[in-house]
């Protein structure tokens, strides 16, 4: 069997963890491929709203294999409250979770790296959450990571002490301690607790399960303009967030790729800095902002808003090879009279262009838009796609016919039920 790939085509918070929560029965095994605890995927259901950040979002259903694949960063502190919560809940995760040995572990130093050089771009700051990604995987493209499975082998605490001497150079280059010694207690404790898990070289695990005909759904964290090579560089994750990445991040060959499915909202959010051509400084993107309860699952930060932005979904759509669409937080637009779709961008010479330059962090644009009636109504009544006001459908029927690709499902609350389906 094919493995379909679940993306996000926007600045990420696009609603992924709700779509493979309702994809996820159809499916055998689920596996995140990138990322790390910066991300946090929100599901709701029966009242109850679920955050996670490093756990593939099929850990809810009994007979789902979930896999941490090798392209993840993990936090183990992180890692076992997110396991307690999801105890409390009355859910055993250790049942069907696999990590890989090959994950990259974050260290308490990475995280206090990722601090101080923050602090030392002052107002050039990327808007790292500070949660130790980018200094993971600077260490892992240098070579001198460690890996979930290197917690096993006996000399553990002396490569770690060697990774920290090195972390604490850096952070004397920026005349800075790393003051770890209160999270390293909590790290070596988490790292405990890390083993009682079952480690496995998951790339093996994942081809036998295609050798099996198990149906295997991949998913990303963050979206696919925040992708290392091909977002709004230098404002973006330090990952690949695109389909590609998926073949990197667990050890699948491109031939198995099946479906991939692009997420999206409505409108356009993003968090942290960064060029958003289509941000609004006004009250409409603050009406946006609280009808969407935009602020950060993992931060709490207040997300930027804007209407939605057609050519830099047109560029994720080709850069992932999407074959079906899925919209979100279509309700989030309930009480807009007029809804505006940016379908260019006018460069200052006055020219219109659908393509993102490579410097779109420096390129100055102004969003061409076409303007849509809003429906004015509340979508989270509806139960079926097809009995969407004609606005909604309207809307759905234009983004369609520019994008190339149909809308299979559209999201009209938070809740698991409110998603309707072509």
């Amino acid at each position: 069997m094919p493995v379909d790939i679940l993306v996000g085509l926007q600045w990420g918070d696009e609603g992924k963890g709700k779509i493979v929560d309702v994809l996820a029965p159809q499916y055998d095994v689920v596996a995140r491929f990138q990322g790390g605890p910066n991300a946090g995927h929100t599901l709701e259901f029966e009242g109850t709203k679920h955050v996670l950040h490093q756990i593939p979002s099929g850990i809810f259903h009994e007979h789902i294999t979930n896999i941490i694949g090798n392209g993840v960063v993990l936090d183990p502190i992180v890692f076992r409250t997110e396991v307690e919560k999801l105890t409390a809940r009355g859910i055993d995760a250790g049942r069907n979770l696999f990590i890989s040995k090959k994950a990259q572990l974050i260290l308490p130093s990475h995280k206090s790296l990722d601090r101080i050089s923050e602090e030392a771009l002052g107002t050039s700051k990327i808007g790292s959450t500070q949660k130790g990604i980018g200094p993971a995987y600077q260490d892992k493209i240098g070579r001198s990571g460690l890996r979930v499975g290197d917690i096993l082998l006996p000399d553990f605490k002396e490569r770690y002490q060697a990774t920290v001497a090195k972390h604490q150079k850096i952070a004397s280059f920026y005349q800075k301690s790393l003051e770890i010694e209160e999270l390293e207690e909590q790290f070596f404790s988490a790292v405990e607790f890390l083993r009682s898990f079952t480690l496995v070289d998951s790339e093996y695990m994942i081809n036998q399960a295609i050798k099996d005909g198990k149906k295997i759904l991949a998913e990303g964290a963050q979206g696919s303009l925040l992708d290392i090579d091909f977002g709004t560089y230098p404002f973006v994750t330090s990952s690949n967030t695109l389909v590609a990445g998926a073949c990197t991040g667990l050890g699948i060959a491109p031939r198995h790729i099946g479906e991939v499915y692009g997420i999206f909202k409505a409108y356009c959010t993003r968090v942290g800095s960064g060029p958003f051509p289509t941000e609004l400084h006004d009250e409409v993107g603050e009406k946006i902002r609280q009808a969407g309860r935009e602020f950060g699952s993992t931060t709490g930060r207040p997300r930027r808003c804007g209407w939605i932005d057609l050519p830099s979904l047109k560029y994720a759509i080709m850069l992932n090879g999407v074959t079906q669409l899925n919209m979100m937080k279509a309700d989030v637009l309930d009480d807009f009279d007029e809804i505006k779709v940016c379908t260019h961008y006018q460069l200052p010479d006055g020219t219109l262009t659908d393509q993102l330059p490579h410097d779109l962090d420096k390129a100055e644009l102004t969003p061409v838009y076409v303007s849509m009636k809003g429906w004015g109504q509340e979508l989270r009544n509806f139960e079926s796609y097809g009995a969407l006001p004609k606005e909604v459908l309207e809307y759905v029927a234009y983004l369609e016919k520019e994008l190339e690709v149909s809308v299979n499902i559209i999201s009209v609350g938070p809740d698991r039920k409110s998603t309707l389906v072509k």
